[in-house]
């Protein structure tokens, strides 16, 4: 399975002299796999130590925090030798062990040479991090081009990355959006979709709902048990009813999250405020804030912090929290689609680094996301599930702003390559947004 983000990773490899890598990201979002298997492919060996499944390797860590020290007890615990030249250490669901983590300030103080990679899970809750001390890089769920680099399918793969508009190509590339909505992006996920041994997609459908059932209990135990200060079933509880703010929508848009009826006695942001912070910081969920009256650069700053959409982070759990059925997902006139489709946008763009992401509000008109170019000039991108590309709210947006530009991205094949100001494009095509604006 190929991640975008190897690339990033060999050029760490190769650089003189280089910080620990430290791989942050939900869990099942492929971060072992990545190291083990795609980075360990460009070194002789790979000694890998994994402190979830082995807890006693903090005794590696217990008495020195000297490179040199580590890794001679790293070689007397495993009974392998490691060779700082050609062989890749990774020290896997590191934020189980708070010393391993400190280790990391003095693997890039006193020996910047060797190869050291870290991941967690937890790494946003962690008490003390080594700052400035590691190369860090979040990995997000399967984008949508890399689900179909995981389908095999060269000419799918071509009409994608040439961003071709053929009717063909649009017929095509829009089936398989539908199923990466079912899907999503979770490699175990993507891989049962994908699987050579199961032709009858009832079974790869029961395959996948399967396991996107277990993930999400795997989650719900993980609040518990991570969970620190914050009220475990607080957590949860948003976590759960992220699905039912589809109740609220304006235009075909969902509005910022609704705190009432989340849980019991309590009703204000300021009592939701800690769990949200931490389902964030696990990176569970995408966080949208929507900015009221006109717009301006940099939109950071009028931002409110109670004012807060939440969404998934990966647009196949949220199908399946939803309880759809893969058949309700391919069909045009499915109820929630919209919200499925503003899901994936915000996926594509943090996959970027597009996150947190802002949005705009007035009365009943909303424009999904707001972004912003080099000169700061903000550019509206509205998200339209279906064909019909006609919308109050842009239209609205353009009264009120005045934007030079604004994007629309819809079921069709788009407007013509040669249109730049008033841009329709095809909604796989999101990733493509930001080399527009």
């Amino acid at each position: 399975m190929k991640r975008q983000l190897l690339d990033q990773l060999i050029a760490w490899k190769e650089q003189p002299t280089r910080k620990p890598l430290l791989i942050d990201g939900a869990r099942q979002t492929g971060k072992t796999y990545l190291l083990k298997e795609l980075l360990g492919r460009e070194f002789e060996d790979v000694l890998h130590l994994d402190f979830l499944e082995n807890p006693g390797l903090g005794d590696i860590f217990a008495d020195s925090l000297d490179p040199e020290d580590i890794i001679t007890n790293i070689e007397l615990f495993t009974g392998r030798l490691f060779n700082p030249e050609t062989h890749l250490l990774i020290l896997d669901e590191i934020g189980e062990c708070q010393r391993a983590v400190t280790s990391l300030k003095y693997f890039a103080e006193k020996a910047p040479g060797l190869f050291v990679a870290a991941s967690g899970s937890n790494i946003g809750l962690l008490k003390s991090f080594p700052v400035g001390k590691v190369a860090q890089y979040n990995l997000r769920p399967l984008t949508f081009r890399e689900f179909l680099w995981a389908s095999g399918d060269p000419m799918l793969i071509k009409a994608f990355e040439t961003q071709s508009r053929s009717k063909v190509a649009h017929k095509a590339l829009l089936d398989q959006l539908t199923d990466y909505y079912f899907t999503g992006g979770m490699p175990e996920a993507v891989c049962l979709w994908f699987q050579k041994d199961a032709h009858r997609l009832i079974e790869r459908i029961e395959n996948v709902t399967t396991f996107h059932a277990n993930l999400i209990e795997g989650y719900l135990r993980d609040f518990g048990k991570y969970a620190g200060k914050v009220n475990a079933q607080l957590i949860e509880s948003v976590f759960t009813n992220i699905p039912s703010q589809l109740s609220s929508i304006v235009d075909g848009s969902v509005k910022r999250f609704k705190f009432k009826g989340v849980h019991p006695k309590k009703s204000r942001y300021g009592d939701f405020e800690s769990a949200i912070h931490w389902l964030h910081r696990t990176r569970l969920v995408l966080l949208n804030y929507p900015i009221e009256g006109i717009p301006r650069s940099p939109l950071a700053a009028y931002k409110k912090e109670n004012k807060v959409k939440l969404l998934m982070l990966d647009v196949g759990l949220l199908n399946h929290m939803l309880g759809s059925h893969y058949k309700e997902i391919k069909q045009q006139s499915y109820e929630y689609k919209g919200y499925l489709a503003e899901n994936f946008v915000q996926q594509e763009f943090a996959a970027q680094g597009i996150e947190p992401s802002f949005s705009w509000q007035d009365a009943r008109a909303e424009i999904e996301f707001i972004l912003s170019n080099d000169q700061g000039d903000l550019i509206p991108v509205e998200v339209k599930s279906g064909r019909r590309t006609r919308a109050k709210s842009l239209q609205s947006y353009k009264n009120k702003c005045q934007p030079n530009k604004t994007i629309k991205l819809a079921a069709t094949q788009g407007s013509s390559p040669e249109e730049t100001q008033h841009i329709v494009m095809p909604l796989y095509f999101a990733e493509f947004v930001p080399e527009k604006i």
